[in-house]
């Protein structure tokens, strides 16, 4: 109680209810430290060059590792889990290549935005009880989510790194309420993967250098999401259709078998993204694809980047009917945009066919050049 001594059971009663309440599906809390084999490991990712082009992960090392540095009264951190499984298997769209395939998290609203106002309702009622300060995030700072949910008992980092529950399976966001209140720890919990391998062995450009260990550059999520500029050539035919995102380690995880399909609404998948034609993608644009997206994870990576991801899927589509898209986006107002159709066009037609297409291009665009090239390449191989 503000101004004496806790009931510790009974602020956990009331966060639990506070949690059911507001659509969490696990609460659970963690001191305001990790291990130090956490940021042994992140300090490893890092100097592997595995985080590609996220570079804060480099500039917030210290921070990201101890969550002290992040607030230094911070005493207790609760943490909690969003349910958004799926009700089909994600992996079945795998096999229309002229569909795209939007990754699960992405079918609807973002989950900041359900999330964060949730948070900052339990945080203010907790704040209430105890009279102590309180800080939400929900990818909103550097913290370590996975991790401390681990220590919160929610569940173990698996060998794809992301987070399984016994109860819950891979499909859950998390959010974190940051306390001065020292609360009642839970249990950390152990891992149970066993022996099953099955994450690594599906990742379709063999992300993974081992057990537990991540190259993002070579990941799928990475490439479509947080990439900038050309996708390297050695990894667009592995994407196939996936246009923002991978779900294929997460989906083959035999603990989902214990997920139930999600109840929040606004994380259910929307009808118009569970299978989506690559040919009306093809032809949005920016003000398409802003209102198409509009409350969706997918704007925050712009049209550019969103138009990339589906050339590429058009390239590995082998549906002819998509040409003339594709051609016509050789003159779009992005230089990448431009690049990433020749190689699709080039998928589409050969590279002996698809001359003819390029006789009103800027040839001596960067981009524009090292695309050709390799197709040229290819024409003389």
């Amino acid at each position: 109680m503000p101004g004496g001594q806790l009931d510790l059971q009974r602020v956990r009663q009331r966060l639990e209810q506070d949690a059911r309440e507001l659509g969490f599906c696990a609460i659970g809390i963690a001191p305001a430290r990790l291990d130090e084999g956490v940021a042994t490991h992140l300090k490893s990712f890092v100097a592997n060059g595995w985080n590609g082009t996220m570079t804060w992960m480099e500039e917030t090392l210290e921070r990201r590792s101890n969550p002290a540095r992040l607030w230094r009264e911070c005493r207790s951190i609760i943490v909690l889990a969003m349910n958004y499984s799926p009700s089909t298997d994600p992996l079945e769209n795998l096999d229309h290549k002229s569909r795209a395939n939007l990754s699960v998290y992405a079918r609807n609203r973002d989950y900041h935005d359900v999330m964060k106002g949730r948070l900052k309702t339990m945080a203010d009622r907790l704040k209430s009880v105890t009279g102590k300060d309180v800080k939400v995030f929900v990818d909103t700072a550097p913290v370590m989510e996975k991790p401390l949910a681990q220590a919160a008992g929610l569940g173990w980092q698996g060998k794809h790194t992301n987070l399984v529950s016994r109860q819950h399976g891979s499909w859950f966001f998390l959010g974190s309420i940051f306390t001065e209140a020292e609360l009642a720890f839970d249990k950390a919990e152990e891992d149970h993967c066993g022996t099953c391998r099955a994450c690594l062995d599906v990742c379709p450009t063999d992300a993974f250098p081992a057990p537990y260990q991540l190259d993002a550059r070579r990941c799928i999520s990475y490439l479509t999401i947080e990439h900038d500029g050309p996708i390297p050539h050695e990894h667009r035919k592995q994407i196939g259709n996936r246009i923002y995102g991978c779900d294929d380690c997460l989906a083959v995880c035999p603990w989902n078998k214990f997920a139930v399909a999600a109840s929040e609404a606004k994380l259910k998948a929307r009808a118009d993204l569970v299978s989506p034609a690559i040919a009306d993608f093809l032809a949005f644009d920016d003000a398409q694809f802003r209102a198409h997206f509009v409350g969706s994870p997918v704007k925050r990576i712009g049209r550019s980047r969103f138009m990339r991801n589906v050339l590429i899927a058009a390239g590995n589509s082998e549906d002819t009917s998509l040409v003339g898209r594709v051609a016509a986006l050789l003159k779009d107002t992005d230089a990448l945009v431009r690049a990433t159709a020749i190689w699709a066009l080039c998928e589409l037609v050969g590279a002996e066919g698809v001359r003819p297409y390029f006789d009103d291009i800027d040839e001596s665009e960067p981009m524009m050049q090292g695309e050709l090239n390799v197709i040229s390449d290819r024409a003389m191989g």
